[in-house]
C-alpha cells in the first residue's frame, strides 16, 4: 500500500486506454461464453485462497479463473432486456486497466439470477489489492483493498469501493472492517469516462484511510460508549425501515470478541467485533415466551443471525458501520 497513485501513460489496458478499447468491435475473447462447470455456489468466499495469501505466493486470479467464479465480469454488451440507451460497461476492460495502477484481482463471486438468460450478465463484485510480496504481512495487519461492483442487466449501477480488511491468517482469511470511499456510474451517457475519472478519486482515497486503524487505536470507549456503538449498529443491522427492531438479539452481544486479541477498549478494536458479529451471524438469543389462543403458554423459540452474504446489503451495511465510527471517532475528539 505504500504504492502512489500516478496518472499511468496511455498503454494498452491502462484505465486512460479503457474507453477506446471498450469502444472498438467487441472481440469474442470477452463475449459472455456457456456457464462453466465447477462454478462456486454465491455464498461460497469471494477469496481464492491460492491467490489471496499474505506472503510471497500471492498472485492475480488468472482470466480463466475470473470465467469460472464469474462469468458476468466478462459481458461486453448490454442483456437483451436493455434499451438502447443503456450502456454496457465491461467490467473485464476496467481489470485489465487498473493491473496498470498495480491492482489486482484476488477474488470473485456473483449473484444468482432467476432468468437463466441473465447469467452471463448479472450482478459480480471483485476484490482487488497490490501484491507488495516486499511487505511482511502480519495477522492483525489492516489492508486495504478495492471492491468492484456491476452488472450489465440493469439490477446494479458499476461501483467502485475501496474497503478495509484485517488479516485473520496469512493463507488469504480476512474479515472486513468497512467499505469507505466510493464512486457509483449508472449505465447510461458516457459512463465509460465517468468510470475513469472516478477510480482516480477512489484509489486516491483508499491510500488515506489507512490512517484510521492508527487514530480510532487512540480511542479509549468507555462502557456506555461501546454500549451506544452497538445500539446503534444494532439498529442498522436488524431495525425496519422506521428504526424499529423485533430481533431478540441484544446489541450487548454486538461486543462479544471471538478471539482473545479483540479483548481491547479502543475504538478501533471494538469497532472491529461489532463489524464482525453484524456481518458474520452465528449470535443466538431465544424470543420471549408467549400464549397462544387456548391460555397456554408457549416457549420461545430460539433465533440466530445469519451471515450477509447479499453483495448489495454487504456494502450497505459496511458502509454505515464505517460511518458510525467515523461520528463516534469525531464526537470523541479524533475524526479519522
Amino acid at each position: 500500500m505504500d504504492a502512489k497513485i500516478t496518472n499511468p501513460p496511455k498503454t494498452t489496458g491502462s484505465m486512460t486506454n479503457i474507453h477506446d478499447r471498450a469502444t472498438l468491435t467487441i472481440p469474442a475473447a470477452i463475449e459472455p461464453s456457456p456457464p462453466p462447470t465447477g462454478r462456486p455456489r454465491v455464498g461460497d468466499a469471494v477469496y481464492a485462497p491460492q491467490t489471496a495469501r499474505f506472503d510471497d505466493s500471492a498472485r492475480a486470479l488468472t482470466e480463466d479463473e475470473m470465467r469460472r467464479a464469474a462469468p458476468s465480469i466478462f459481458a461486453a454488451r448490454p442483456h437483451a432486456s436493455r434499451s438502447e440507451r443503456f450502456r454496457a460497461i465491461p467490467t473485464i476492460e476496467v481489470l485489465r486497466g487498473l493491473e496498470q495502477e498495480g491492482l489486482f484481482a484476488v477474488g470473485a463471486r456473483q449473484s444468482g439470477s432467476r432468468d437463466a438468460s441473465k447469467t452471463d450478465y448479472t450482478r459480480h463484485m471483485i476484490r482487488l489489492r497490490r501484491l507488495d510480496n516486499a511487505r511482511q504481512y502480519r495477522v492483525g495487519d489492516t489492508v486495504c483493498e478495492i471492491i468492484l461492483k456491476n452488472a450489465n442487466d440493469g439490477t446494479t449501477a458499476y461501483e467502485l469501493m475501496a474497503g478495509l480488511f484485517r488479516i485473520r491468517c496469512l493463507n488469504s482469511l480476512v474479515a472486513q472492517i468497512a467499505t469507505v470511499e466510493s464512486i457509483k456510474v449508472r449505465h447510461s451517457g458516457d459512463a465509460l469516462t465517468k468510470v475513469i475519472d472516478g477510480t482516480y478519486r477512489v484509489l486516491k482515497q483508499a491510500e488515506d484511510v489507512l490512517a484510521a486503524p492508527r487514530d480510532w487505536s487512540r480511542i479509549a470507549l468507555s462502557s456506555d460508549a461501546k454500549a451506544a456503538l452497538a445500539a446503534s449498529a444494532h439498529v442498522l443491522r436488524f431495525g425496519d425501515a422506521e428504526g424499529k427492531v423485533a430481533t431478540p438479539i441484544k446489541p450487548a452481544q454486538l461486543l462479544t470478541p471471538r478471539r482473545a486479541d479483540d479483548r481491547a477498549d479502543d475504538l478501533w478494536t471494538v469497532m472491529n467485533v461489532v463489524q464482525e458479529n453484524v456481518m458474520r451471524g452465528g449470535l443466538s438469543a431465544r424470543a420471549p415466551a408467549t400464549i397462544d389462543q387456548h391460555g397456554d403458554w408457549r416457549r420461545g423459540r430460539m433465533v440466530t443471525t445469519r451471515a450477509i452474504n447479499n453483495i448489495d446489503q454487504d456494502v450497505k451495511l459496511n458502509k454505515a458501520l464505517w460511518v458510525l465510527g467515523e461520528r463516534m471517532a469525531g464526537l470523541l475528539g479524533l475524526a479519522a
